[in-house]
């Protein structure tokens, strides 16, 4: 009996990998709740009903496991977008609308994983911020509405800033409405696109202030 006991035991005992995974859930849904600062490995130990000595075993510290987290999500986020706006045969207002839908559909279906992204990172994570996330994607958008641009001859020059506009909008609506579920993502996307959409069709190729703006 006793050795079938001991065998279960065994059984049962998490391999250093799975004890990895356990604790980046952890640590993520922590993140997530209290934000880096308000984190600390006693909790993050305690949920996982280890001792602390093995958080830092596996990531260092806290920072390190933060790091993991939001490398994990940054790599999440921006393999749905690439995946969204692959087809480049595609109409430019339908890459669009599946930008829009996949940013709101990784909200949605990760929601712990978002809020640590909007988050301020802790001054030692140098890399994968929520800003330089946005970079990235702005990059991939401005190769888009170069080319759109270029067929239509207006100023290239100009795919850069309208790049930065779009995804700013993209990524403001998506922190509202991670917070108010409504309405559906199906919505909002397409209420997103409408607005830049046609924003863009009407393009003035040099738009300039009128008298009355600039007092």
């Amino acid at each position: 009996m006793a050795e079938k006991g001991a065998s279960r035991g065994r059984s049962t005992r998490m391999t250093g990998r799975e004890r990895r995974e356990q604790l980046v859930a952890v640590g993520r849904q922590v993140f997530a709740e209290k934000g880096f600062d308000m984190s600390s490995v006693e909790e993050i130990a305690a949920r996982a009903t280890v001792s602390k000595p093995i958080v830092y075993e596996h990531f260092g510290g806290k920072e390190g496991l933060y790091a993991v987290v939001v490398d994990r999500e940054v790599s999440t986020l921006l393999a749905d977008l690439e995946r969204s706006l692959s087809d480049q045969r595609a109409h430019p207002r339908l890459l669009m609308e599946r930008a829009a839908l996949a940013f709101l559909s990784y909200i949605d279906e990760n929601e712990a994983g978002f809020r640590i992204l909007v988050r301020d990172s802790p001054v030692s994570q140098a890399g994968g911020t929520f800003s330089s996330l946005l970079t990235d994607v702005a990059q991939r958008v401005e190769d888009i509405l170069a080319a759109q641009l270029k067929m239509h001859s207006y100023p290239t020059r100009d795919a850069t800033l309208y790049a930065q506009m779009l995804v700013g909008m993209v990524a403001y609506t998506g922190q509202w409405w991670v917070e108010t579920r409504t309405p559906t993502k199906e919505v909002v996307a397409a209420r997103m696109v409408n607005l830049s959409w046609y924003g863009l069709v009407a393009l003035q190729k040099e738009p300039t202030l009128r008298q009355d703006a600039r007092g």
